[in-house]
C-alpha cells in the first residue's frame, strides 16, 4: 500500500519546492517540530521532489510512486530499531541492521499508518555505518540519493553514548555532491551541538484542526461526530497523535494520566507507578510519557483554573524531561516527579 498523501504544511512545502527548483536546497537539513506533526512524511515528500521525473513531486511518475511505496532504490529511510539479535563483529552488526531495516520497511509498506518506534529503539553505530556505506554508492536510477534519518535524537540514547552521532558528523559536513541528508527530530536540543551546526533547521509547525479533521475523515474513515471532535482535539495539530489515540501508541498518554491522577491522590500510589517504568527507557517511552503529561497539563491550564499551580507542574515535568536525557534511571526521575507534582497539588 502507498503512503497516504501529505496533509497540510503548504507553506514549508512551497519553500522547499522553490529551493529544489532553483537548485538551492541545502544538502543537510533538520526538520524539527512536535512529535507526530508529520516531519518524516514531509521528508518523504521532499524526496519525491528530488527524484520526480517531471519535477515537483507529481505523484504519478515512476520515481514518485516508488517513494510512496517505499521502494525507490535511491531513497534511504533510516528509523530507530531495536535489534533482537547481536552481531559478533562490526560487519555482522551492520548486516543485522540492514535486515531489520528491510523488515521494517516491508511492514510499513503493508501498513503505511505506522506506529512510533518502541522506547528502546535507537540509531546505533551499526546503523550509521550502514548509512555511510550506502552514502558512498552512486545513485541507482537517477542523479540523486536521499537519506532520511527519522527521530534523529535517538542517535544518542543516553548522554555519554554519542558514538553514532559523532560518526555521522563528517557526512553532514561534506555530503557527496549527489546526496541530500534529512534529519527529523521532535527534540532537536537533544542532538549534539556539532550536528546542529552542520544542518539547516526547518521548523515544521502544527497543522490546523480542519486539516487534521480532513485526514481523519478521508484516511481513517472516522465519521462519528463525537469521536471525530475528540480525536482531533487530542491530536493538537499533529496527525501522528491522531493515529496514536486509537492504538497502542496511546500508552504514553495513559501512563501520563495515571501518574497525574496518582500524584493528586497522594500516599504511596505514585511511587508504585514510578517503579513500573522501565529503567532503561529514558529516550523513548519515558520521554513520550513526559511529553504527554505536559500536554495534558497545558490543556488544563487553558481553562484558566488554578493556572499558577499548573504552570509550576509543567515546569517540574520539563525539569524531569531534561534529567531523562542524562544517565539517570527513569524510575528515580518518575518518583521525584511524582513527589513534586503531589507537593504542587497541596500548595
Amino acid at each position: 500500500m502507498p503512503l497516504p498523501p501529505l496533509f497540510g504544511h503548504d507553506g514549508v512545502k512551497r519553500r522547499l519546492a522553490g529551493a529544489v527548483a532553483v537548485a538551492r536546497l541545502p544538502q543537510a537539513l533538520l526538520f524539527e517540530g512536535p512529535r507526530g506533526v508529520g516531519k518524516q512524511r514531509l521528508a518523504l515528500w521532499l524526496a519525491q521532489c528530488l527524484v520526480c521525473e517531471r519535477g515537483g513531486a507529481c505523484g504519478e511518475c515512476r520515481g514518485c510512486r516508488q517513494v510512496a511505496t517505499l521502494q525507490h532504490p535511491d531513497v534511504h529511510w533510516f528509523v530507530p530499531l531495536e535489534l533482537s539479535k547481536k552481531g559478533a563483529d562490526a560487519d555482522k552488526q551492520v548486516d543485522l541492521v540492514a535486515e531489520a531495516l528491510a523488515e521494517e520497511m516491508t511492514a510499513r509498506r503493508e501498513q503505511p499508518l505506522y506506529q512510533a518506534p518502541g522506547g528502546l529503539a535507537s540509531h546505533g553505530i551499526a546503523a550509521v555505518r550502514l548509512l555511510l556505506r550506502r552514502l558512498s554508492l552512486t545513485p541507482a536510477v537517477g542523479s540523486r540519493k536521499v537519506f532520511i534519518v527519522g527521530d534523529a535524537e535517538r542517535l544518542i540514547p543516553q548522554r555519554g553514548m554519542e558514538d553514532a552521532a559523532n560518526a555521522l558528523l563528517k557526512a553532514l559536513e561534506e555530503p557527496p555532491a549527489d546526496t541530500i541528508i534529512i534529519l527529523t527530530a521532535s527534540d532537536p536540543e537533544a542532538l549534539l551541538p556539532t550536528i546542529l551546526s552542520r544542518v539547516v533547521r526547518v521548523r515544521v509547525a502544527r497543522i490546523i484542526d480542519s486539516v487534521v479533521t480532513e485526514f481523519a475523515q478521508q484516511v481513517l474513515g472516522i465519521t462519528a461526530k463525537d469521536e471525530l471532535v475528540e480525536r482531533v482535539r487530542v491530536a493538537e495539530g499533529c496527525i501522528g497523535r491522531l493515529l496514536a489515540t486509537g492504538s497502542d501508541s496511546g500508552a504514553a498518554t495513559r501512563r501520563a494520566g495515571d501518574l497525574l491522577e496518582a500524584s493528586r491522590k497522594g500516599a504511596a500510589t505514585p511511587y508504585a507507578l514510578a517503579l513500573t517504568q522501565m529503567p532503561f527507557q529514558a529516550r523513548g517511552g519515558f520521554t513520550e510519557m513526559l511529553d504527554a503529561l505536559a500536554g495534558r497539563l497545558r490543556t488544563e491550564a487553558k481553562t484558566g483554573v488554578e493556572t499558577q499551580r499548573l504552570v509550576e507542574a509543567i515546569a517540574r515535568v520539563m525539569d524531569a524531561r531534561e534529567l531523562a536525557q542524562g544517565n539517570v534511571n527513569p524510575q528515580l526521575v518518575a518518583a521525584v516527579l511524582a513527589e513534586d507534582l503531589a507537593g504542587a497539588e497541596n500548595r
